[in-house]
């Protein structure tokens, strides 16, 4: 006899707590029909219609992005090389949309061969959950670090966007290596491209706990509109501006 059984001949009341980590923010619509409630799951809203306006505005975003501030590009790069040896952009193979792995590109900001050294840091990680962070990573360079501050690294990734393997907005793109340490309910961040910005960045970036950050990916892909792109792009600008959780 489970323990629902013998509340219910014992009548004894109980509850039940749900984990709400699993059933996430948006996974559940709550209506009332003649006062009784009803569940009923929420599926992503970036499909069909949805998907192609999303690619619509990724294209057009990215586009203008990298025409108005090539110049820009074209001064950063002069100073990566001018800083240290390696190549300018840096190359690392990420997860995409359903786990399909791409190849995310970023400006250097630390010194090249770097990876090699993550296990000697290992200690140092300040991340919870699967991520590898350290705030004052002794690997970055001088003009590395000023990159990172105010994520000019990143902007690299919108040439992702029009390869069509990342958003503009969506999660952050993941280490085939987090993803083995992914529970079951943090693989639900793969449905969708993973983006150059989300609400994990407008909300605080690297100081946000792990799980705190996978409800974000959820309630976006659950609740996605070109409204909220919006929202979280008009956001981005301040938060990176502000420095804030950037390491």
């Amino acid at each position: 006899m489970d323990i629902t059984q013998l509340c219910q001949r014992k009548q004894v009341p109980f509850k039940i707590v749900p984990d709400l980590y699993e059933m996430s923010l948006g996974g559940l619509d709550i209506n009332d029909l003649g006062g009784i409630p009803l569940l009923s799951m929420r599926e992503a809203s970036i499909q069909g219609v949805n998907l192609f306006l999303k690619r619509a505005m990724d294209l057009f975003v990215s586009g203008i992005v990298l025409l108005l501030f090539s110049p820009l590009w074209l001064l950063i790069s002069i100073t990566i090389k001018l800083d240290s040896r390696g190549p300018v952009l840096f190359k690392q193979e990420r997860l995409g949309k359903n786990g399909e792995p791409f190849q995310i590109y970023k400006f250097r900001s630390m010194k090249d061969e770097a990876e090699k050294e993550v296990s000697k840091l290992v200690d140092l990680n300040e991340a919870a959950g699967p991520l590898f962070k350290i705030r004052d990573d002794p690997r970055l360079t001088r003009v590395g670090r000023w990159l990172r501050r105010i994520s000019l690294d990143e902007i690299p990734q919108l040439i992702n966007v029009i390869k069509g393997e990342m958003a503009v907005v969506g999660p952050r793109p993941p280490l085939a290596a987090e993803v083995e340490d992914y529970q079951e309910w943090h693989k639900k961040r793969l449905e969708v491209a993973p983006g150059v910005t989300g609400l994990w960045q407008v909300s605080g970036r690297s100081e946000l706990p792990f799980d705190e950050m996978v409800m974000l990916d959820i309630y976006y892909i659950e609740n996605w509109s070109p409204g909220l792109d919006v929202k979280i792009i008009l956001r981005t600008l301040p938060a990176v501006l502000s420095g804030r959780g950037a390491y």
